[in-house]
C-alpha cells in the first residue's frame, strides 16, 4: 500500500501560526491535573493526545485516574507506558493508605471531612444503594483531594460525567478547588439525577461539550444563568496519524465493511449485521469486520454463524491495528443508537473512507448527509442496507463522500488546531498560576 501524505491546506498553516503564537504567549507553569476514569485506554486514544498536545502549548498536565489501565503494561505502546509511569491511580492507593488519609483529613482538616461526607450523603438521597456508591466516591474524592494539596494542584478537570464526575464534585467540595468538564454524553443525557448532572453543572467553573447537541443538553436541564460557562470545543484526531492512503483502482470483486467500537448495544451492531444479512439476500458480496469487544460479542457472533455472514470479529485493537484495519476498508458503517461525536468516525473520514451512519445526536455535526457520508434513522435495517447498496452501486460516490469526508475532519476535527481552542478556554479561566 502507497502512503500518500497530504499536503498542507492553507487554512492549517493560519491555524497553525495561531498556535505558535498562542505557545510563544503561554504563561510559564499554568498547571491542571485531568481527572480520568481509567487512563490510558484503548479506545480513549483521544484523551492521550489532547494532553500531550496541550503540554506542547505550554500546560503543565498532570494526569490522575480512578482506575488502573484497562490491560497490561506489556501490550502498551511506549509512548502509553510513559504516561502510565507518570499517572496518579486513586484505587491503587493501598487499603491502609486510604484510612491514614481518611483520618488525617478527619483529624487535622475537620471542615473538609464534613463538607465532603455532608455533600455525599446529600447524594445518596437516603437511597442505601446509591448512599453507599456516594461513600465509596467520598472515599476517593479524600484521596484525590488529599494528592492535589500535597503538590500544590489547584484546578481539575474532567472527562465524562459518570461516576468519575462524582468524585470529582466531592473532591471540589470538600477541599474547596475549582473544577471543570468536558461533557460527552449520551448516558447522562438520559438519567440526570443518577449522574446529579444538574449538580455537577452549577458546581463546575466553566464546562467544554463536545457538539452542539450537547450543549443543548445541558441547557435543556440547566438554568440559564450557568449557560455562558458551557463552550463547544470540538475533538479531533491528528491529521499526522489519519490521512489519504491509496487504494486498489481494480474493481473488487467484495468491498471491505469496517466498523469500530465496543460490541454494547448503543453501537447499533445488530442492526448492522441485519442490514448485511438483507444485502446477502440480495446477491452483494462483501466482507464485513467488527473491531471492538464487550458484552454483545456472543450474540453478534451466534447471529452471524445462524445466518452465515461473512464477518470476522477482529475483537479489540489498539490504535495502530486499527489504522491498518481502516487502510483495507472501502465503506466505514457505524449504526449507533446512542452516541456523542464517535472519534471513529473522523479516523475513517480523514482516511478518506466513505460513512454510513444515523443521524442522531452530535453525528450531524460530523457528517451532513449526502455531503461528508450517508446518514440513516437509527434502527432501520432496511434504511442501513438501502445506504449500504448505493455505495456499493457506486464508486464515484464513495470516492466524492470520501473526499468530502477527509476534507470536513481536516477543518473541522483537527486534534491541533482543536486544542488550540481548548488552550483559549483554559487560558480564559484558569489564573496564572494554579
Amino acid at each position: 500500500m502507497i502512503v500518500l501524505h497530504p499536503e498542507p491546506r492553507a487554512e492549517s498553516v493560519s491555524n497553525a501560526a495561531d498556535c505558535t503564537a498562542r505557545t510563544a504567549d503561554a504563561v510559564p507553569g499554568r498547571r491542571l491535573v485531568y481527572l480520568l476514569s481509567y487512563f490510558p485506554g484503548i479506545s480513549h486514544t483521544f484523551l492521550l493526545n489532547e494532553v500531550r498536545e496541550l503540554r506542547k502549548l505550554g500546560f503543565g498536565v498532570e494526569v490522575a485516574s480512578i482506575n488502573p489501565p484497562d490491560r497490561p503494561r506489556s501490550t502498551m505502546p511506549e509512548v502509553e507506558v510513559e504516561e502510565t509511569d507518570k499517572t496518579f491511580y486513586v484505587k491503587s492507593t493501598a487499603a491502609t493508605r486510604a484510612l491514614l488519609i481518611a483520618a488525617k483529613t478527619l483529624l487535622r482538616r475537620p471542615d473538609v471531612f464534613a463538607r465532603g461526607l455532608k455533600a455525599a450523603l446529600k447524594l445518596g438521597h437516603c437511597d442505601p444503594y446509591a448512599t453507599l456508591y456516594a461513600l465509596f466516591y467520598f472515599a476517593e474524592a479524600l484521596i484525590l483531594g488529599d494528592w492535589m494539596r500535597s503538590g500544590g494542584r489547584r484546578h481539575l478537570h474532567i472527562h465524562f460525567c459518570g461516576p468519575v464526575a462524582s468524585v470529582g464534585l466531592l473532591a471540589s467540595i470538600a477541599w474547596g478547588f475549582p473544577y471543570s468538564l468536558t461533557v460527552h454524553g449520551p448516558d447522562e443525557f438520559y438519567d440526570v439525577e443518577k449522574f446529579y448532572l444538574r449538580q455537577k453543572i452549577e458546581r463546575a467553573k466553566f464546562i467544554l461539550c463536545i457538539s452542539d447537541f450537547c450543549r443543548s443538553q445541558l441547557m435543556r436541564i440547566a438554568a440559564p444563568e450557568h449557560w455562558d460557562k458551557m463552550h463547544v470545543v470540538r475533538l479531533g484526531i491528528d491529521p499526522h496519524v489519519f490521512f489519504p492512503v491509496a487504494r486498489e483502482r481494480e474493481p473488487k470483486e467484495a468491498l471491505e465493511v469496517l466498523c469500530v467500537g465496543r460490541l454494547v448495544a448503543s453501537k447499533g451492531q445488530l442492526i448492522l449485521l441485519r442490514a448485511c444479512d438483507l444485502m446477502l439476500s440480495r446477491g452483494y458480496s462483501f466482507q464485513l469486520r467488527l473491531v471492538g469487544a464487550g458484552p454483545d460479542g456472543k450474540h453478534l457472533e451466534a447471529f452471524a454463524a445462524q445466518r452465515g455472514l461473512p464477518v470476522i470479529f477482529e475483537g479489540a485493537r489498539n490504535h495502530e491495528e486499527t489504522r491498518q484495519l481502516l487502510g483495507r476498508a472501502d465503506v466505514f458503517a457505524l449504526a449507533s443508537f446512542a452516541e456523542g461525536v464517535p472519534v471513529a468516525l473522523m479516523e475513517a473520514m480523514a482516511m478518506e473512507i466513505p460513512c454510513v451512519s444515523t443521524s442522531i445526536a452530535g453525528i450531524p455535526e460530523l457528517i451532513r448527509d449526502g455531503l461528508e457520508g450517508l446518514l440513516v434513522p437509527p434502527s432501520s435495517v432496511e434504511a442501513l442496507a438501502s445506504a449500504l447498496q448505493r455505495l456499493f452501486d457506486d464508486p464515484l460516490l464513495r470516492r466524492s463522500l470520501g473526499v468530502a469526508g477527509s476534507k470536513r475532519v481536516f477543518e473541522q476535527y483537527n486534534l491541533p488546531q482543536n486544542v488550540c481552542s481548548l488552550a483559549r478556554v483554559f487560558d480564559q479561566y484558569l489564573p496564572d498560576r494554579v
